[in-house]
Parts: structure tokens; C-alpha cells; sequence
């Protein structure tokens, strides 16, 4: 491992697929924050139940949680991804992704997906954050 890379700060969430498959929630290198795509996962490994807005709302609050763990704020948030199984969810996602980062405004991308990590998720976000310090 380089200096550079045993620097880095990582979050974790708590889901099980964060062991199993060998990543971080987040990762914070320098003042750039990335965040994985992050599925509706509940503490205790479960899905949340609900519609893509329930499930948009658990991963927004992960990202989130994640991202002030690193030091960072929403406000630095410069990129989102979300990804849909079913277009019909678009606008109820968007909604979401809205309330959590309007204000800040990032670069976002909403595509359609065939499948997502268990099959009753229905909405995968990821998101990207710059810290100014």
C-alpha cells in the first residue's frame, strides 16, 4: 500500500454487502469524497419496505450519513447517479433526490437499470462530494 492510499478515510454503513463484496460506503481522498452506489439497506441488513421514494429516502439518508462521517456537508456534493429498475419511479425518485441535494445542485444522472443487487430494490444512488478545505 503507498503513503497516498493508507491516507485515505473510509465510512462504512453497516451493509452486508460492504464485507462480502470488499468496498467502503465512501471513501475520502484529499478533499474529494466518492460514494458507492448505495442500495435501500436497513441497519439490521434488510430492504426498507415501501416504494422507490421510501427505498430514495433510505439511500439519501446513507449517502448523507456517510459523507459528514468523512467531513463533509451536503452542500458539497457535486454529482449524484440514480438508478431505476422501473422509469415509472423517475419522478417520485427525483423528488427525493430534490429535498436531499436541490440546494447544492450537483451534475446528476437518472438512468433505468434491469436489475439491481436484491430484487425488490428498486432505486441505487451514488453520489460524489468536493470539500473546499
Amino acid at each position: 500500500m503507498t503513503a497516498r492510499a493508507s491516507e485515505r478515510q473510509r465510512a462504512t454503513s453497516g451493509s452486508p454487502y460492504e464485507a462480502q463484496f470488499g468496498f467502503a460506503r465512501a471513501v475520502r481522498d484529499g478533499n474529494r469524497i466518492v460514494v458507492a452506489g448505495t442500495g435501500p439497506v436497513e441497519a439490521d441488513g434488510s430492504t426498507t419496505p415501501g416504494d422507490a421514494a421510501a427505498q430514495a429516502e433510505r439511500c439519501c439518508a446513507l449517502i448523507v450519513a456517510a459523507i459528514e462521517e468523512l467531513g463533509g456537508t451536503v452542500s458539497d456534493v457535486i454529482r449524484t447517479r440514480m438508478l431505476l429498475t422501473d422509469p415509472a419511479d423517475q419522478d417520485a425518485v427525483g423528488a427525493v433526490h430534490a429535498r436531499y441535494f436541490g440546494a447544492a445542485k450537483p451534475a446528476a444522472t437518472m438512468a433505468g437499470v434491469a436489475w439491481l443487487c436484491r430484487a425488490e430494490w428498486k432505486v441505487e444512488i451514488e453520489a460524489e462530494a468536493l470539500l473546499s478545505k
